[in-house]
Parts: C-alpha cells; sequence; structure tokens
C-alpha cells in the first residue's frame, strides 16, 4: 500500500508555469511507476505523463509533451510535475498516481491520490 498526497494547485495566469508535488508513504516509493493524470469538470480522466520507478523512463500525452516534466526524487519520496506555457485548457484536477508496472508504458495504476485543482486564466 503507499499513499499518494499531491500539492502545488492553484491559480495560474495563461502562460505561466507551476510545480505539483506528489509525496508517497506507506511503501517503498521507488518500486513504483507513477504517473499524472487530470480531469476537467465535465470531461473524461486524462492521462498526463508517466515515469519508471527508477526514473530512467519517460511518457507523456501529446497534449503536454514539450510542456510539461515529469521527475522524480525517490529518496524524498516525491514526484513532480513541472508545468510550463500553461493555457486554460490545462485546468483540471491533477492526481498522482502508482502503481508496479511488468511493461512500459505502465496500463494500469493501483494508487491515487486525492487530487489538486489547477485552474488557469486567460
Amino acid at each position: 500500500q503507499v499513499q499518494l498526497l499531491e500539492s502545488g494547485g492553484g491559480l495560474v495566469q495563461a502562460g505561466g508555469s507551476a510545480r505539483l508535488s506528489c509525496v508517497a508513504t506507506g511503501r517503498t516509493f521507488s518500486r513504483y511507476s507513477m504517473g499524472w493524470f487530470r480531469q476537467a469538470p465535465g470531461k473524461e480522466r486524462e492521462f498526463v505523463a508517466a515515469i519508471s520507478n527508477g526514473g530512467v523512463r519517460t511518457y507523456y500525452s501529446d497534449s503536454v509533451k514539450g510542456r510539461f516534466t515529469i521527475s522524480r526524487d525517490n529518496a524524498k519520496n516525491t514526484g513532480y510535475l513541472q508545468m510550463n506555457s500553461l493555457n486554460p485548457e490545462d485546468t483540471a484536477s491533477y492526481y498522482c498516481s502508482a502503481g508496479v508496472s511488468v511493461s512500459w508504458p505502465p496500463r494500469k495504476y493501483d494508487y491515487w491520490g486525492q487530487g489538486t485543482q489547477v485552474t488557469v486564466s486567460s
């Protein structure tokens, strides 16, 4: 079991940046691949980015590639999502997730954080 807690959301102007953090507790964080998802009101949950347990591999949705960067610091049991060049379409609740991966990219995630709201204003 692992518990995840996101932080770093808030109100950002279009074109601005934000960094989300995801602190993991419970089990050894380095066991797990990590992913970020987002969900806008009235929309389906959308995959954003994933990173392998050792941080060697990353994978991004086309909508954020080149703007967002996923990273992790296993010594701090923390994952990050650096978001640059934000636009109003990025407005959503962002969720951190983790799971044991036996393939790449990960096919499933077992643990989820509570979400942090990111609102991008024009």
